[in-house]
């Protein structure tokens, strides 16, 4: 799929430390990133939310980008402060990528072009409704070990607790993960796509 230019050419590693601190975190601390597509994901705001202290306490800081129009309510709990960032929105969603170690996100399509092509790992839980064509979409990122994959119905609190959180603790997984996404990810959709019209322009 063609991607914007800024995730294309999105150097990870180079704009980490200024990503973490363009949404307030620690530049120096592991960080998740939980969204579910503009419109949200209520199953992942509910889940996460319930597990905020746990995911700090683990010593994980959090961007959540919750969805327009579904804040979130946290607990009202020092460990959270700096350390759980929930918001509606945003028009940075490469400096959201840049800022991860892991993603926690819905699989459409575009989506899955993205994280693959700058290999950015993430917990998979497609929406369940529909044909179930982000299940579909998921497989092969999947398969290549960029990406694990857990059904709606089964995220709540001890999921976040009993798999994201010891994911996110293994480090060397993470790692081969993040090879593995990039591995499959393309990051000339729109070059290619220039290249078909161009060749059938000239039959």
């Amino acid at each position: 799929m063609p991607l914007r230019a800024e995730i294309s050419n999105l150097d990870r590693d180079g704009l980490r430390r200024f990503a973490r601190e363009h949404f307030e975190l620690d530049p120096d601390v592991q960080t998740l990133l939980v969204f579910g597509g503009s419109l949200g994901a209520a199953r992942l705001n509910d889940a996460f939310s319930e597990a905020a202290v746990a995911i700090t306490d683990a010593g994980v800081q959090v961007l959540h980008i919750t969805g327009e129009g579904k804040e979130i309510a946290l607990p009202a709990q020092e460990s959270l402060k700096n350390r759980y960032r929930a918001i509606t929105y945003s028009d940075r969603m490469d400096l959201a990528y840049a800022s991860a170690d892991l993603a926690v996100c819905r699989s459409g399509a575009g989506t899955l072009c993205e994280i693959a092509a700058i290999g950015l790992p993430a917990a998979l839980v497609p929406l369940p409704i529909g044909n179930g064509e982000q299940r579909l979409n998921a497989q092969d990122l999947v398969a290549a070990g960029g990406a694990t994959l857990t059904d709606d119905y089964e995220v709540d609190v001890e999921w976040v607790k009993n798999v994201v959180i010891p994911l996110l603790a293994d480090s060397s997984r993470v790692e081969q993960m993040s090879a593995a996404a990039a591995a499959i990810g393309h990051r000339d959709g729109d070059d290619a796509l220039v290249a078909m019209i161009y060749e059938a322009a000239k039959r």
